[in-house]
């Protein structure tokens, strides 16, 4: 038995929220499905009914950008993303998703203020160079990115911590971040099932969600193909510092008050 229309009133501005984002246009959008699904149905719930949406909605996002995409990015961050998420399915029940939030959200903050005070130095005459990839920090942060991505659904902003600064081409970069959470996402798969957060129900449920999801994954397509890189930059590391501050406020509020 599908939901009833309460349920779709909170339901399609979450994954319109999760299509924008999705298409390209931040991952601080994308970390307001989850909260926003969760009025209607518990956290845990919402996160199961996305999945899948998430997954259709790579399906969309991997052909538009087919033509684009840093292969050197993605075989650095792989990896240690996919060790993430073992990880992640091996301490599932230990690990405390407040915690990781809060943790996550902190280290993107401080990321997106050390770029504010970049921009400040080049505007008086510094020059900033593109970073180059490094084995360390790709697996530091591809395993939290893999981690994050599992156990509480944040694997965007460690992915921009390390990909940023490499300054790729807007396109480049949208294509990469696409393939890289395909991947992810359907690796993901396996371990949610066996842990029983998806079942009949709720892939009806978001089966019916899938229309709504193609069409807003192609309309944030349609606006980061038209985004020059002075506009797109500045566009992503804010949205980078408005997931960092949501992942903060979200993990500080429920320690505080015991989840």
């Amino acid at each position: 038995m599908l939901p009833d229309f309460d349920f779709y009133l909170i339901a399609v501005p979450a994954v319109l929220l999760v299509g924008l984002s999705k298409g390209g246009m931040g991952e601080a959008l994308s970390l307001m499905g989850v909260p926003i699904l969760s009025m209607a149905v518990s956290p845990v719930q919402a996160a199961a009914l996305l999945l899948p949406i998430l997954i259709a909605m790579d399906i969309v996002s991997l052909w538009i950008w087919r033509k684009h995409g840093d292969r050197r990015t993605l075989t650095m961050l792989l990896p240690g993303a996919i060790a993430g998420i073992a990880i992640g399915w091996a301490t599932s029940a230990y690990v405390s998703r407040d915690a990781l939030r809060l943790i996550i959200g902190l280290i993107t903050v401080l990321f997106v203020l050390r770029y504010a005070y970049n921009v400040w130095r080049s505007r008086n005459g510094v020059a900033i160079a593109p970073k180059q990839h490094r084995a360390g920090p790709a697996a530091l942060w591809g395993s939290f990115a893999g981690y994050g991505s599992f156990v509480a659904h944040a694997g965007g902003p460690p992915f921009q911590i390390y990909a940023l600064p490499l300054k790729l081409d807007p396109r480049e970069y949208t294509g990469t971040i696409v393939r890289f959470f395909a991947v992810l996402n359907a690796v993901k798969l396996i371990p949610y099932f066996a842990l029983g957060q998806l079942d009949i129900s709720n892939l009806k449920t978001s089966a019916t969600l899938f229309p709504l999801a193609m069409v807003a994954t192609a309309c944030g397509a349609w606006i980061v193909r038209r985004m020059k890189p002075q506009i797109f930059y500045p566009f992503m590391y804010t949205m980078a510092f408005i997931a960092g501050s949501r992942l903060v406020w979200d993990g500080l509020t429920s320690l505080v008050s015991g989840g």
